[in-house]
Order: structure tokens, then C-alpha cells, then sequence
């Protein structure tokens, strides 16, 4: 994507907003297809092995349509960071749309989460899978299980929009830990969210702490965690997943706060 002059670009943005030809546009896209790919591996990363990263880009590439569609060039906000929320959202539609994830792991993630916030008022820390596990009445086996099926749910967990506001002007909670380098990946410019996601991340334990900051701000995958943590990829899966649910649930009280 950076083989490309900038000017040529946004000679080919103004020539494709006057005309809206349709040979202009698959110019576009077929230069910042990249994008595509990268979303869907992030997204692939959280997802059963059965899953094909190949269906997840053909969902992509209809998010990047509508926001070349939808884009204004005179618009403060890089292209990037507008595409990102609209391929990541068209990808976690198309999933929700095509139901698959069953009821009774949606269940299991209720019970999971409902536990840990009784935990956390309670203790007042970040509860310990051990103790979480005692509180359901399970084995840590057991729950290491649940929070591995469970990671299903994670496509979406900090990719939630945090208002009701269209996607491509609301930040998600993985933009505000996203790379803050000049690639395409920018963060969102969102002063509270940032605040709350920071009062919320303070309050996890370190290793989950770590497993956050390592795969959304370093773009490790989930294997690479393990080989630091010296722990499975499976391991880093559950830590991920618990951390994901404290966070939701503690910035859900601090936005009603």
C-alpha cells in the first residue's frame, strides 16, 4: 500500500468523488485491500480453527466498499482509521448474522461474567480463576473449558461500539489500545474512552494486563503470548477472554457511573 504516492492517491479520491466511476473505485480497493486482510487476521485470531480467514475477507471487502462509498476525503479523519470500523464491523455482522455461536456458550459467558462481578465487589480486586471457578462450583479445568469456548464470543468483545453512534464516527475499545504508530492501524481520537478503558485496564491483574497491551497494541498473535508467558496458546485464549469480560463489565459500571 506504500509503494503508491500519496498525491497520486488523492488525485484518484478526487477523480473518484467527481465521477463515481466504478473503474476508479476497484482502483481503491484493490489499494487498500491490505486493510482487508489485516482486520480479518486479527479478527481470525480469536476464532476456531474452522473458521476460514478467506470468508472473513470477502465480508471485509463489502465494509471497505461502503466506506470508499461513504468517505469524504475533506473529512479531518484518515481513510484508514474510517475503513478499519467499517471492514471489522461488516465482518462481525456477517458472523452475528449467520448465528455461530450457540445459546448455551452465550450462557456460559453470562455465567462467567456474572460471577466475576460478584467477585470483584466482593474482594474489591480482580478475582483469580481459581476463585471465580469456586464460586461456579467448578474445577479450574472446567472453566479454563467455558472461557475457552467462550472465546468465540471475543470477535466483537473489544470491537463493541461504545455509543449507539454510527461506526464509522464512534470508537470501539480496541481502537483506543490499537498501534499508535503512522500505519494503518490510528487510533481513535477519543480522550474519555481512552480514560475509561485505563481506570478499567488498572484494576486486572498483570498477566492479563499484559496479554491486552501485547495483541492489541504490539499486534503479537495469541501463540507468540504464549511462547512470553512461557504458557499454550490455549492458556493465553483463557486469560484473554477472562480480561475482555472484567473490562466490559467494569467500563459498563464506570460509563453509568
Amino acid at each position: 500500500m506504500d509503494s503508491e504516492p500519496v498525491d497520486q492517491v488523492s488525485l484518484l479520491w478526487d477523480a473518484y468523488k467527481q465521477s463515481h466511476d466504478p473503474e476508479l473505485r476497484d482502483q481503491l480497493i484493490v489499494h487498500y485491500s491490505p486493510l482487508v486482510k489485516y482486520v480479518a487476521s486479527r479478527v481470525a485470531s480469536g476464532l476456531p480453527g474452522n473458521v476460514d480467514s478467506r470468508d472473513l475477507g470477502s465480508y471485509g471487502i463489502f465494509g471497505l466498499i461502503d466506506a470508499i462509498e461513504k468517505y469524504e476525503p475533506t473529512r479531518a479523519n484518515k481513510f484508514e482509521t474510517y475503513a478499519i470500523a467499517r471492514i471489522r464491523g461488516a465482518i462481525i455482522d456477517e458472523l452475528r448474522a449467520i448465528d455461530w455461536v450457540p445459546r448455551s456458550v452465550r450462557a456460559k459467558a453470562r455465567m462467567v461474567e456474572k460471577a466475576i462481578a460478584k467477585l470483584e465487589a466482593k474482594l474489591m480486586r480482580s478475582p483469580t480463576d481459581e476463585e471465580i471457578a469456586s464460586e461456579l462450583n467448578l474445577s479450574a479445568k472446567d472453566l479454563g473449558n467455558i472461557l475457552t469456548e467462550t472465546r468465540r464470543l471475543g470477535v466483537a468483545a473489544l470491537d463493541e461500539i461504545m455509543s449507539g453512534a454510527d461506526r464509522s464516527e464512534a470508537p470501539t475499545l480496541g481502537d483506543t489500545i490499537a498501534d499508535k504508530g503512522t500505519g494503518p492501524v490510528m487510533t481513535f481520537e477519543n480522550e474519555e474512552t481512552k480514560q475509561l478503558l485505563a481506570l478499567a485496564m488498572n484494576r486486572l491483574a498483570d498477566r492479563e494486563k499484559m496479554v491486552l497491551a501485547l495483541y492489541y497494541y504490539e499486534g503479537f498473535t495469541l501463540a507468540e503470548i504464549g511462547q512470553v508467558l512461557g504458557v499454550t496458546e490455549s492458556r493465553v485464549c483463557q486469560i484473554h477472554t477472562k480480561a475482555v469480560m472484567q473490562l466490559r463489565l467494569r467500563l459498563r459500571d464506570l460509563d453509568q457511573a
